[in-house]
C-alpha cells in the first residue's frame, strides 16, 4: 500500500480526478445541461438575487418560486435536503418556474421579509412574472405537496 501512495501513478490519478471534477462543475458545463439532468441534482435556484429572478421571469414569462429561508432554520434545511432534491419536484419546478432562494437575514433579505410580511421560515411564495404574489405557504412540505402547491399557483 505504501508503494502505491508514493508512486507517480497516484499523483497522475489524482490529477485526472481533479481535472474531471473541475470539468463537471465548470459554468460552461452547467449551462449546457438539460432540465432532466438538472432535476437529478434538485431544483436549481438563483441564490439571494430577487432582482435577477424578476429579470429572468420577465424574459422567460415564468412565475417565480421563492424559498425564503434562514440559515439556522431546521425545517428550511429539511426542505433543501429532502424536498428540493426530489427528481419529480425538481423537474416540475425547473421547467415551470424561475426559482430563487433568499436568505432572509442577509443582503436584501430583511427588506424583502418586511415587504412580504414574513413571520416564520421557511416561507415558500410564488409570484407572477411581474413580481405580484400569487400563493404562499409556511413550513416544511414534502415533494408531492410542493408539486401540488406549484400547480395550484399556475392556475391562478
Amino acid at each position: 500500500m505504501k508503494r502505491i501512495f508514493n508512486s507517480g501513478m497516484y499523483k497522475y490519478a489524482n490529477l485526472i480526478l481533479l481535472t474531471a471534477t473541475l470539468a463537471f462543475i465548470s459554468p460552461k458545463h452547467y449551462h449546457s445541461v438539460s432540465v432532466t439532468e438538472k432535476a437529478a441534482t434538485g431544483i436549481v435556484f438563483i441564490e439571494d438575487s430577487w432582482d435577477e429572478a424578476l429579470k429572468q421571469a420577465a424574459k422567460q414569462n415564468k412565475y417565480i418560486f421563492v424559498d425564503a429561508y434562514a440559515t439556522w432554520c431546521g425545517p428550511c434545511k429539511m426542505l433543501k435536503a429532502r424536498t428540493f432534491t426530489d427528481t419529480k419536484a425538481a423537474a416540475f419546478y425547473n421547467a415551470n418556474f424561475v426559482n430563487v432562494a433568499i436568505d432572509m437575514e442577509k443582503g436584501r433579505g430583511p427588506e424583502l421579509a418586511q415587504k412580504w410580511q414574513l413571520r416564520a421560515y421557511p416561507t415558500l411564495i410564488i409570484f407572477d412574472p411581474k413580481g405580484k404574489p400569487v400563493l404562499g405557504t409556511v413550513g416544511f412540505i414534502n415533494a408531492s405537496e410542493l408539486i401540488r402547491f406549484g400547480r395550484e399557483a399556475l392556475k391562478k
